[in-house]
């Protein structure tokens, strides 16, 4: 039986994103990936096919999807061999930030272009101290009459350098519980005394534009705070579910991918004697591991979004799967390169980027040491 169910629309979309992918973004994978970068006009192309935040109500630019929607998106974008365009990071994790917390002025103002592709968006949460605990972050926000007034750093921001906007954590110093006194903020790139750093160097998702960002008395109206003051750490957690969420997501298809790619190249490759390698129990045996811890996370995974999707709490389960999802496609990867051999040792082999790329998603959304603690603490230990 069949836990979710993709309708004639969704199978359409599937299509429709497949064959432009095919010929808008997976040719030029290896020019970004040199590149460290994904060119802007990209993103306005997914806007203008609808591939961008899908469950935007029509209004506001959007196909008034469902959550399957993400699903298709990263399981077809993971097959590209690229992560720049990282299209459910902005569809599905930022811009609902937006669309659930913004006024209605500021979500006229923002979200037709955000469906558009004409808005790259960014959260800027991690600090150079305070990465999975939101509890230490150190940048201010001073409100004064109708402005505020931001000071303080960001790093490794995705999207860092194309985004137009971004959604800032910032704290009020004068309060002194910390948790009372994280308010989220839009920042519009060129506010005055908002600059972006250089692009990082990193060791995965070349193609991916990862920054810091630094905020020097910069100035924006007060309109442009999400919810109410004080109400920051209350808003991300009401969608972290939804961010680990999509993380699962990512690291199950990624999997799926990998094993069809590692399957293939077993049945086609041959040791010194002309033996497939599929024809050595060994290699049978690991297969079939593998694919099997694919096949549970699967499973574990599609369970969760049914239940997010009728909107039930699953805050432990939504933590486990992260991790546990996160964890398997690293240890994929790495057997995978031990079962291909010295080809997997080129920079450019497929298993090898994505053995680069999997390897952040046990620290981002939350590290997976965090996300076990989260589980324990709900379970009541």
């Amino acid at each position: 039986m069949e836990i979710l169910h993709y309708t004639e629309k969704h199978n359409i979309f599937r299509e429709r994103l497949r064959s432009f992918l095919k010929k808008e973004v997976t040719p030029f994978a290896e020019e970004w990936e040199q590149n460290k970068i994904v060119p802007k006009s990209v993103w306005q192309k997914m806007g203008q096919q609808g591939f961008l935040c899908y469950m935007l109500k029509p209004e506001y630019g959007g196909l008034g999807g469902d959550f399957l929607y993400s699903i298709i998106v990263s399981e077809e974008m993971i097959r590209t061999l690229q992560s720049g365009l990282t299209a459910t990071l902005h569809s599905d994790i930022i811009v609902p930030y937006i669309d659930s917390f913004g006024t209605e002025a500021i979500k006229q103002k923002y979200l037709p272009k955000c469906a558009s592709g004409e808005i790259i968006t960014a959260v800027a949460m991690t600090e150079p101290d305070a990465g999975s605990d939101l509890a230490n972050i150190k940048t201010s926000a001073v409100e004064d009459n109708n402005y505020v007034l931001i000071n303080g750093s960001k790093t490794f921001i995705s999207n860092g350098i194309n985004c137009d906007l971004v959604i800032v954590a910032a704290r009020d110093p004068e309060i002194p519980n910390p948790y009372e006194a994280l308010s989220l903020y839009i920042v519009e790139d060129g506010t005055p005394g908002f600059n972006k750093g250089q692009k990082l160097v990193k060791m995965g998702m070349h193609s991916q534009d990862t920054a810091e960002m630094f905020f020097n008395n910069c100035r924006i109206p007060v309109t442009n705070r999400l919810g109410e003051k004080g109400q920051g750490f209350l808003l991300l957690m009401q969608k972290l579910q939804q961010e680990r969420l999509v993380c699962s997501i990512g690291a199950v298809a990624a999997s799926e991918y990998l094993m069809e790619y590692l399957i293939n190249y077993c049945k086609t490759h041959t040791d010194i004697d002309g033996k497939p390698l599929s024809k050595f129990q060994s290699t049978q045996f690991k297969l079939v591991e593998m694919m099997t811890e694919v096949k549970l996370g699967r499973t574990f995974m599609e369970k969760l979004v049914a239940d997010h999707m009728e909107g039930k709490g699953i805050v432990i389960e939504t933590s486990m799967c992260k991790y546990w999802t996160t964890d398997l496609v690293k240890r994929l990867a790495y057997d995978a390169i031990d079962l291909i051999g010295l080809p997997a040792m080129l920079d450019d082999h497929p298993i090898t980027r994505m053995w680069r790329d999997v390897r952040i998603m046990s620290i981002f959304a939350g590290t997976n040491e965090i996300m076990k603690g989260i589980a324990g603490k709900f379970m009541g230990l």
